[in-house]
């Protein structure tokens, strides 16, 4: 996994804190041992004892609470010239902690907002919950470049050590999306916790790039009416999807184990979609010459047209075109040749 600044960020956070806990210590210790001296040489209580050293070294100077023997006088001087050197200290330290904390706090900012206007073709996850960290992770294990939008504070405390690009603030902001990249941006997935935040995050990603590819997340029935209209794309509802699997594993279990080992990383075969550029030397070739069962040893499961038209099984005779996605099955060496064939990969 790829660090990004947001860990640097929070391991800076974490020595901030450890700073402050320790001259605050420090702080305590020099209040408590000081009031121990007029306790001893004196015979105060401690809370007077405490009143007296708190007033001496923040030289308040309300006077003397209890007549001072000469020794008592000896020893208020000693802990004015060494206390008021510690508190100086003490306050130099934990102002200049707070400065620099801030300071690189800013500059960490600073820093992954760079990253961020580097990337190109990336894909912007809104939502960082369990379906969008599960969405994250795929993405990354892919190599596809990603930028998380959340301002939860679990969930940006979660964020920052995981190591993804990331924005703090609402997805249904232009301006959030906008530093997000969304002008670079590949695709978008909307999936935080409500339906009208979906909405919302859609009509606006929508209004900023009409040809972005947008997937949304559906929650309650007549949701994804509202997501297609608002300008999703494709709109997919975790209940529906993950009823579907269990209804499908106990009315067809093998067809469901063949489909997730399809669909599994870290397996030798796998299905995967390729589209056909403009330049690939298989545009316009039927399929009978293509050499995809040759030559790559792979099974051509359907092939989608530019349209959205789905020819399923095509035969032999079936001309493949530029634009047109390519659904196979075979050995990922043989898959990620076709891709080389084809000119470029579709990961949508």
């Amino acid at each position: 996994m790829v660090k990004t600044p947001g860990a640097g960020i929070h391991l800076g956070g974490m020595i901030t804190l450890r700073k402050i806990l320790t001259l605050t210590a420090i702080l305590l210790a020099l209040l408590f041992f000081g009031s121990l001296g007029f306790v001893w040489l004196e015979g105060w209580n401690f809370f007077d004892a405490l009143y007296m050293t708190v007033t001496t070294l923040s030289t308040v100077g309300y006077g003397e609470i209890h007549p001072l023997s000469k020794v008592g006088k000896l020893y208020n001087m000693a802990l004015i010239l060494a206390g008021m050197g510690v508190l100086a200290y003490i306050i130099t330290s934990l102002a200049r902690v707070v400065v620099e904390g801030e300071i690189k706090e800013a500059l960490g900012k600073r820093k992954l907002t760079k990253h961020i206007r580097t990337l190109r073709d990336h894909y912007i996850i809104c939502g960082f919950g369990r379906i969008g960290e599960i969405i994250s992770r795929q993405l990354q294990e892919r190599g596809v470049p990603l930028v998380i939008v959340d301002n939860k504070p679990e969930n940006l405390g979660r964020l920052e050590e995981s190591g993804y690009y990331f924005v703090d603030g609402d997805a249904t902001r232009e301006e959030v999306l906008q530093e997000a990249g969304i002008e670079r941006a590949r695709g978008l997935v909307a999936v935080v916790s409500t339906d009208a935040d979906n909405v919302y995050i859609v009509l606006t990603a929508r209004s900023l790039r009409p040809d972005l590819y947008i997937v949304a997340r559906a929650e309650e029935m007549g949701a994804e009416k509202k997501l297609l209209r608002a300008g999703a794309d494709r709109v997919e509802s975790p209940y529906e999807m993950g009823g579907r699997k269990m209804a499908h594993a106990i009315l067809r279990p093998t067809v469901t184990t063949f489909m997730e080992l399809a669909l599994t990383e870290g397996v030798d075969w796998s299905m995967e979609e390729v589209r056909v550029g403009e330049g690939s030397p298989l545009a316009g070739v039927a399929l009978k010459d293509s050499g995809l069962r040759q030559k790559l040893d792979l099974i051509l499961v359907a092939i989608k047209r530019a349209d959205g038209e789905m020819l399923f099984n095509p035969t032999l005779e079936t001309t493949i075109q530029a634009g047109d996605t390519l659904i196979a099955l075979g050995l990922r060496k043989n898959l990620e040749a076709l891709e080389g064939c084809c000119g470029e990969s579709s990961e949508k």
